[in-house]
């Protein structure tokens, strides 16, 4: 049964921060809302099925997104939008709890607090016992998370049960793409992610636009996994949008010809597509079954000195002429001590340290050095200059590829997010939704 949507607020029940709550809700059709509006009254906004979307649930998954953008509050303008656009997010999300329900799928507390943890630490890059903490400073809640959480969870084991069984691919046509990669062994492929949002002939400006701001966020500071994570429509949401590695002719032909001008860590977007517009960002790319340089293992020693609070910049600037003048004369990393003890710099040791995780304006330097030289000084008054010194290279072996078994999955999972915005879609058309 529904519940009729009065002109005064709604009452919704309290709501345990620590648990995600049950979706059932027992309301009665008609109430009277007496006295002046209180801010921590949740206030009913959508009625979907039955359950309620209330203001208090808006505005905190609204703070989610303001918080992932580093705090950056968006203009009067973008927050109306941005209002719309998260509780069309939490109509969806709704109706992908509701849907999981109905097919008897229950997500257990622990799993949601797991994926919590890897978010706070993953997303927010902040200790997972402080996240409590955070949200509710930043204007949003543990309850919030968790319920997107819960719904990203019930979303993908509907799916794993109602569509990835029914998804065929044959071992022939791996082996033909397979076989395809081979040929083109030596070209690049890249590694991308994607905000994908979906649009009609009547709104597709809006969404533009909506993308548009997403875009802003996101070259303001904004952390792209939490953003897909908020606002992709696509299966690959609750990974932060990671496509993981493609080639560009499984792409969309217009998603295709952004990658293939774009430089690792650029962003793109929105690009209109096929069922709407994507903001793509490049994470990486490298060439097929070749051994890429920045594969490398190396053995790195580092030397640091650090600058006393307040030093004098032209204090600064002779320590930091010494410390070049140091690391130019090391010879070799046995050598390395000698010239930390010279310039009381401090020395750590690094081992195992894959050339593609270092920032990317240290890669190629590190590549062109021979065992035993040292980069030239990098850093700040205030955090410091380092020094790296090369003690050892592995260089990477010729890549293999994908195996089949992840050619297949790879083709499963493009499928699968297909049907995916096939049966939201119906979902959408099938429900019963009440606006206030």
């Amino acid at each position: 049964m529904t519940f009729a949507l009065l002109t005064a607020t709604a009452l919704a029940q309290t709501v345990n921060d620590s648990e995600v709550p049950s979706t059932e809700l027992n309301l009665p059709e008609k109430l009277t809302v007496f006295g002046s509006n209180d801010p921590n009254m949740r206030r009913a906004t959508a009625i979907v099925n039955g359950e309620i979307i209330t203001g208090t649930d808006i505005d905190q998954r609204l703070a989610l997104i303001v918080a992932a953008s580093g705090g950056k509050t968006p203009s009067d303008e973008q927050l109306k939008s941005l209002r719309l656009e998260v509780l069309r997010n939490l109509i969806d999300e709704t109706l992908q709890i509701q849907e999981a329900a109905a097919n008897d799928i229950v997500i257990q507390q622990a799993d949601i607090n797991r994926t919590y943890q890897s978010v706070a630490q993953g997303n927010f890059r902040i200790d997972p016992a402080e996240m409590d903490g955070f949200l509710r400073k930043n204007g949003s809640s543990p309850y919030s998370l968790k319920r997107q959480i819960m719904g990203e969870l019930a979303w993908q084991r509907l799916l794993g049960r109602n569509v990835q069984p029914f998804i065929n691919v044959s071992e022939e046509e791996v082996q033909s793409i397979l076989k395809r990669l081979e040929a083109d062994k030596g070209t690049e492929e890249y590694r991308l992610g994607e905000i994908y949002l979906s649009a009609t002939p009547n709104n597709a400006n809006e969404i533009f636009q909506n993308g548009r701001r997403i875009m802003q966020q996101l070259q303001q500071g904004g952390s792209f996994a939490a953003y897909a994570r908020q606002w992709s429509e696509a299966t690959t949401a609750a990974s932060g949008g990671d496509l993981g590695w493609v080639k560009l002719q499984f792409l969309p032909n217009e998603l295709a010809e952004a990658a293939r001008t774009m430089s690792v860590g650029q962003l793109a977007g929105p690009i209109e597509i096929p069922g709407g517009f994507s903001i793509v960002y490049l994470i990486d790319k490298r060439q097929i079954l070749s051994a890429d340089p920045r594969d490398a293992r190396l053995s790195l020693k580092q030397l640091a000195i650090q600058f006393p609070q307040g030093i004098d910049e032209g204090d600064a600037t002779n320590r930091a002429a010494a410390f070049a003048n140091a690391a130019k004369a090391i010879r070799g990393c046995g050598d390395a001590e000698r010239a930390a003890q010279q310039v009381g710099a401090t020395i750590v040791d690094n081992d195992n340290v894959r050339v593609r995780d270092l920032p990317g304006p240290l890669q190629q330097t590190l590549l062109n050095l021979s065992v035993g030289e040292a980069t030239p000084p990098f850093g700040s008054v205030k955090d410091g200059v380092r020094v790296l010194v090369l003690c050892g290279r592995d260089d990477p072996k010729v890549a293999t590829g994908p195996s089949a078994d992840e050619m297949m999955r790879t083709i499963e999972d493009e499928r699968v997010n297909k049907r995916a915005q096939i049966y939201l879609r119906d979902l959408r058309r099938d429900a019963v939704i009440e606006y206030n």
